[in-house]
């Protein structure tokens, strides 16, 4: 196996530059997620490591090698997309030693591979069946039982949950980390899905704009993000922000009739700020007014209130416990200081 590293990495179409100057190390056997919203070049950039998409300018090494202008059968990795595309006069076992075939594998190693394959895989019960004959969460495996036969250096995933339903997502999403465990290969997995993010990576890329905004381990970026961009795209439901000004060397916040002091190196005085806070770090008191509740969410074991202040500023809070407000209801609010983070209500980055 082997790790992936991209140097001052650029794409363009014509005139449109889509990825700026790329810099990133997955170290050989690390899961690594890219994600972010629609049009941020995580999908181009993976294409680029499959060599789907030629690199306009820097390099890609995969293991000591560089592949930045190989041809993408030549570049030891394997690629699983977000439809199946599997054949389907075929069943599972043709399906998944087809590559091999049309290789000229011999016939007894590919039967080896494919009975390798489908034990990590749990498709052993499968293999006579035709895709018609499986469903939406079986024929995903049987697409990542064709990428694990080739026995890639890398693994690649274009969105391949992205067709399945809820229940089956989450199911594929333990299938996906368990294969990681099994075989120990470097992964790059894109998704626009966080929590698909924050649940299998060992490391996560955020992009925006063809840029990386931050990496790192997932509650690394979730307890310390860089900017308000990465705040507010790592956690479900996002973190809370509201407008603040900063007076001496305290935070003034006039939505939260609140003034606190914060461990920061504050700016000057009268700068304004974004004062951020997760869900779980507000904590509702049912004496005070501040606030009422528009809606709530009762998923269970939590519950999710979104309240709107005086001035329209809006919030979401988490509630536990068997005591929950009501639709209607106006409360007060409490805060836990220590876990807010705050930015510049310019430049977007954090203060620290």
């Amino acid at each position: 196996m082997s790790g992936v590293t991209l140097n001052n990495v650029i794409k363009r179409y014509g005139d449109v530059q889509v990825i700026h100057g790329v810099d990133l190390d997955i170290q050989d056997g690390e899961f690594c997620v890219f994600v972010g919203p629609s049009g941020c070049g995580k999908s181009t950039l993976l294409r680029m490591v499959a060599g789907l998409e030629e690199t306009t300018e820097g390099q890609i090494n995969i293991g000591a090698r560089d592949v930045t202008h190989e041809d993408p059968s030549q570049r030891g990795v394997a690629m699983v997309f977000q439809t199946y595309a599997l054949y389907p006069h075929m069943t599972v076992e043709e399906n998944m030693g087809f590559g091999l075939k049309m290789n000229k594998v011999p016939a007894a190693e590919i039967k080896e591979k494919v009975s390798e394959a489908s034990r990590i895989l749990k498709l052993d019960d499968y293999l006579k069946r035709k895709p018609k004959a499986l469903s939406g969460g079986q024929r995903q495996r049987v697409a990542i039982g064709r990428a694990i036969v080739r026995g890639p250096e890398v693994f690649l995933f274009d969105e391949p949950l992205s067709n399945l339903d809820a229940e089956l997502r989450v199911e594929m999403r333990v299938e996906i980390a368990r294969l990681h465990q099994d075989i120990g290969a470097t992964m790059i997995y894109v998704t626009h899905d966080q929590v698909e993010a924050m649940t299998l990576a060992d490391k996560i890329v955020v992009l925006r704009a063809g840029n990386i905004e931050q990496v790192g381990a997932p509650m690394d970026l979730y307890h310390d993000p860089d900017n308000k961009f990465v705040a507010g795209f790592i956690g479900s439901p996002a973190m809370n922000f509201v407008e603040a000004t900063v007076r001496g060397n305290q935070i003034e916040v006039p939505s939260l009739k609140l003034t606190t002091g914060m461990n920061v190196t504050l700016p000057s005085d009268g700068t304004s700020v974004h004062l951020g806070m997760r869900p779980e770090h507000i904590t509702i008191d049912r004496n005070g007014d501040t606030h009422r509740v528009e809606l709530t969410e009762a998923l269970g074991g939590v519950s999710y209130a979104y309240l709107v202040s005086e001035n329209g500023e809006k919030l979401i809070v988490e509630e536990r416990g068997m005591e929950r407000v009501k639709e209607g209801e106006t409360v007060g609010l409490t805060y836990d200081a220590e876990q807010a983070r705050l930015f510049d209500a310019n430049t977007e980055l954090r203060i620290r």
